[in-house]
């Protein structure tokens, strides 16, 4: 079984909270996380469907069979049994009474918002990070593998099929998320559009565009894009906004929280496949924005994420801003250091010198080294 980091963090940061929350995309480990994190808490999962009922026509009976601890899992099914757990802490005034999960995170964190605010403290699982499969060493030396497989946890623990393990989370878990959030008519549709969407990896969105592509207006696709992030699928990263004397791009990029589902939904079959696919450099820049998210919320942290580019072509696919300062990040998919790749980050040294703390290259290779001025980071070792 892989270590998962987060679990250091929920025992350090929620020690104190009543009731601790957990989410993240369906099969990225929250389950088994809450049980190692929580071995003496009692565990009841609302996909049950005898429990959910019992939960829905009782909520105080449902509740009272839990004299101690409890693990709730997928919480968000039952959404007013929040005002009950809201009054059992106020009473008993514990930590960790209730440990919640849930892989909708619209649905749980609206319902936290509303009855447990300021009693819960949230975190967020993510799939396998690059520096966990490292320290279980089932980190393979060539980032291909990583990058097709992606990095859900059961693909690791259980050694199944690949392709088979995306069919069915596309089928069983995408698919039936959709049919419970919102109601589209046309799957068919809906899978064309995440088709779509994987083959824009790394680009600007343009939700118009996407929906000429498919058949859809530009807010069916905001609204079906906005699903997708809700359930961990995707997310859109911010442009940076200083301007710095040049007129700024200011339309985000789209990524997947997952390298495996993006190459599943390009039709990617195996790894010599996307050795040669066109979308590698994209989706080897996802993978390394995507592992940079885990990192932070991996310690209990929210991640302040973006990228930069002016209207003339120039860009850094990455910039973590720490406040004061930031670490601009270059990423390229190529296994050799090419001179090139430090060209973005001398043009925006030259515009914004003061406010960076690092100048980064995140490469295909192995090597990690100093060179002209420039920290050079292998893909295994940058988190």
């Amino acid at each position: 079984m892989i270590t998962r980091e987060l679990i250091s963090s929920i025992k350090k940061k929620g020690k104190n909270m009543p009731v601790i929350t957990i989410t993240g995309p369906r099969q990225s480990g929250k389950t088994t996380l809450c049980k190692l994190a929580f071995p003496k808490h009692a565990y009841v999962s609302l996909e049950n469907v005898d429990d959910r009922y019992f939960a829905e026509t009782d909520p105080r009976g449902f509740l009272a069979q839990f004299k101690d601890a409890v693990i709730i899992d997928e919480a968000q099914y039952v959404p007013k049994l929040f005002s009950y757990i809201q009054g059992i802490v106020d009473e008993r005034k514990k930590s960790n009474q209730f440990v919640l999960s849930g892989s909708q995170n619209f649905l749980l964190l609206e319902k936290i918002s509303q009855s447990l605010a300021g009693r819960a403290a949230i975190f967020y699982l993510l799939p396998l990070s690059i520096k966990e499969l490292k320290k279980s060493k089932k980190l393979k030396a060539s980032y291909p593998y990583h990058l097709f497989n992606g990095f859900y946890p059961r693909l690791y623990d259980k050694k199944i099929d690949t392709n088979l393990f995306y069919d069915s989370y596309i089928s069983t878990y995408i698919e039936r998320d959709v049919r419970q959030i919102i109601n589209v008519q046309n799957l068919s549709k809906f899978t064309l559009f995440l088709k779509c969407i994987a083959g824009r990896v790394g680009t600007l969105v343009n939700f118009a565009e996407i929906g000429n592509t498919v058949g859809l207006d530009a807010k069916t696709v905001q609204k079906w894009f906005s699903l997708l992030e809700s359930s961990f699928i995707c997310f859109l990263l911010p442009p940076y906004y200083r301007n710095y004397n040049k007129r700024l791009v200011k339309t985000p990029k789209l990524y997947f929280y997952d390298t495996g589902l993006a190459c599943a939904l390009l039709g990617i079959k195996n790894e010599d496949e996307l050795i040669l696919h066109w979308a590698r450099g994209g989706v080897f820049e996802n993978m390394v924005i995507a592992d940079t998210i885990k990192s932070f919320y991996n310690k209990g942290r929210k991640p302040s994420l973006y990228f930069w580019r002016d209207n003339t072509g120039n860009e850094i696919d990455l910039i973590i801003d720490n406040s004061h300062k930031h670490t601009a990040i270059e990423i390229k998919s190529g296994t050799s250091i090419n001179k090139n790749y430090f060209e973005g980050l001398s043009k925006y040294q030259e515009l914004a010198s003061s406010e960076i703390k690092d100048k980064i290259v995140v490469y295909g290779g192995n090597l990690s080294r100093i060179q002209s001025g420039f920290s050079v980071k292998s893909w295994n070792d940058f988190s």
